[in-house]
């Protein structure tokens, strides 16, 4: 079973960085939207935003996404908890993949070594946050930091 940490005191430091994230994330996207505008949809120029290679596509998407990660970090409850672990899970996944097809015709988003790398940040980023934003009831948080702090009671230890 897995352990999360419930109600723990750094979460809006972690909701903060979700939502920077995100922000980055639709910045970049709105941006791109600006300088590929009227362009092919998954157009292979060489666009470049905020140190990243796009196209319409994929600023489209980063916009959606952006908006996406900051409503995560808007909720205190555990929806922005389960966005942060999924959208972590998503951004490592899309970076094998971005890399994985830089240099071939898959490469249909206009992905770069750098967005691989960003994509790979962002991604233990988000993972991280959601690792440490689930919200609990006190009484079912400090029953779990009970039993981590004494996973093993005597009466375990005796045998009979």
């Amino acid at each position: 079973m897995v352990h999360f940490p419930v109600n723990h005191p750094a979460r809006p430091i972690y909701r903060a960085l979700a939502g920077l994230v995100g922000l980055y994330i639709l910045v970049f996207g709105v941006w791109g939207v600006a300088q590929t505008w009227g362009d092919p949809l998954f157009e292979r120029d060489g666009h470049w935003v905020l140190g990243l290679r796009t196209n319409l596509a994929f600023a489209l998407a980063s916009v959606v996404f952006g908006i996406v990660l900051i409503i995560g970090a808007s909720r205190r409850g555990n929806l922005g908890h389960y966005m942060n672990l999924t959208a972590g899970i998503v951004f490592l996944v899309t970076s094998i993949l971005m890399m994985s097809v830089l240099q071939t015709e898959a490469n249909f988003l206009n992905f770069s070594m750098s967005t691989v790398v960003v994509s790979m940040i962002f991604g233990l980023i988000l993972l991280g946050t959601g690792l440490y934003g689930k919200v609990g009831t006190d009484e079912h948080a400090e029953e779990l930091r009970t039993h981590r702090n004494h996973p093993v009671h005597e009466s375990h230890l005796r045998r009979s």
